[in-house]
């Protein structure tokens, strides 16, 4: 299992990111969580198979229809409990 931590810059909050990336994320079989930060940005930590974790990066690095990605940041993080994946609220 690999877990990763992201942070996604751009024009990605009010675009619909954080619900379509769950939808994409439980699709993938991932577990995990999403939410927005306050400068703007989205931060996520996803886990899964590598094959999953790298479906979703590739979503990620596109963004939902309206959305801009300028640059996602990943690094690895250590694996969690999670049992779903959530919408988490802004920090």
């Amino acid at each position: 299992m690999k877990r990763v931590h992201v942070v996604v810059r751009g024009m990605v909050q009010g675009v619909g990111y954080r619900y379509t990336m769950r939808m994409i994320a439980r699709e993938a079989g991932v577990t995990g969580w999403v939410r927005n930060l306050r400068d703007g940005s989205v931060e996520a930590e996803v886990e899964g198979t590598d094959a999953q974790v790298d479906e979703v990066l590739a979503w990620m690095a596109d963004g939902p229809p309206g959305s801009r990605v300028d640059a996602a940041t990943v690094t690895d993080a250590a694996p969690a409990a999670d049992t779903t994946f959530e919408v988490l609220p802004t920090v």
